[in-house]
């Protein structure tokens, strides 16, 4: 594990994948928010197969940094400052999730120091007035556990950290297309807490979405899954239009590609890394 210094002092983790032919040249971010990053595992080999060393932050709240965050609009600052220490001027940024969002507000704050943007399953309804169609795509399901965990997605928020950990337990099939063991095994990896999560949705602007949509126009690349019950299908197509996205579906897939469709994933990931 590795680590830098931000702005304010903070000591912020981050560990290195891909090619060790040279310095990490682009970053990723990590959703949950505040999972730990390690459920990210190797990206599916996408940065061996561009040839590219990535740096994976740890945002504040994970494990490993510890703390919590200041509110995901200001976390940017991070990204920002770990590109400092990197020593690239403008950086790719890969980010998964609820990292999207972190991602999006480093281009509308700094929009010379991102040079593209690969958005993996983005969170996605915060984003657009485009109807969620999560509820349709688990249903189709027609599976108990997937069910069962609708129910908990839609049900009153977790009051304590005991309940936080019952929910994601429940609500671990509804991430994946598919519940095999593989699946089981992964949705385990990676703790987070019900206060950083709470934490990351702080002091964010009110016209955070204007200010994504007026930044300069940049590469951006969205690689969804067409089962993914979590963020669902029309939120991210409208998402991906908003922000002049190319969009890549990914056929039997939910919220975690990688895991899921590791081929097809490398294959658009490593794609886009060469391409930059």
């Amino acid at each position: 594990m590795l680590t830098f210094e931000a702005r304010d002092g903070r000591p912020i983790a981050y560990h290195l994948i891909g090619s060790s032919n040279g310095d990490a040249s682009a970053i990723v971010v990590p959703g949950g928010p505040c999972r730990g990053a390690e459920y990210l595992e190797d990206l599916a080999g996408a940065a061996d197969a561009a040839g590219r060393a990535l740096a994976v932050l740890h945002p504040r709240g994970t494990p490993t940094t510890g703390g919590l965050s200041r509110g995901w609009w200001t976390d940017a600052d991070d990204l920002v400052d770990l590109a400092d220490h990197l020593g690239l001027p403008a950086v790719d940024v890969v980010a998964h999730s609820a990292g999207t969002r972190l991602a999006l507000a480093a281009w509308a704050r700094t929009p010379e120091r991102v040079g593209s943007l690969a958005l993996i399953t983005p969170a996605a309804a915060w984003f657009t007035d485009a109807p969620r169609d999560s509820l349709e795509i688990g249903r189709r399901r027609n599976d108990p556990l997937v069910d069962r965990a609708l129910d908990s997605l839609t049900g009153p928020d977790p009051r304590d950290q005991a309940e936080f950990e019952r929910a994601r337990e429940i609500e671990g099939p509804a991430g994946y297309a598919r519940w095999t063991d593989r699946e089981r095994r992964h949705a385990a990896v990676g703790g987070w807490s019900l206060a950083a999560l709470d934490a990351y949705f702080t002091d964010i602007p009110g016209d955070a979405v204007e200010r994504i949509i007026a930044a300069p126009a940049r590469p951006a690349l969205v690689i969804a899954g067409d089962g993914d019950i979590l963020v669902g299908v029309r939120t991210v197509e409208a998402y991906a239009e908003a922000i002049g996205a190319e969009l890549q579906w990914l056929e039997g897939c939910g919220h975690y590609p990688w895991v899921e469709q590791p081929e097809a994933f490398r294959s658009a990931l490593a794609g886009w890394l060469r391409s930059r």
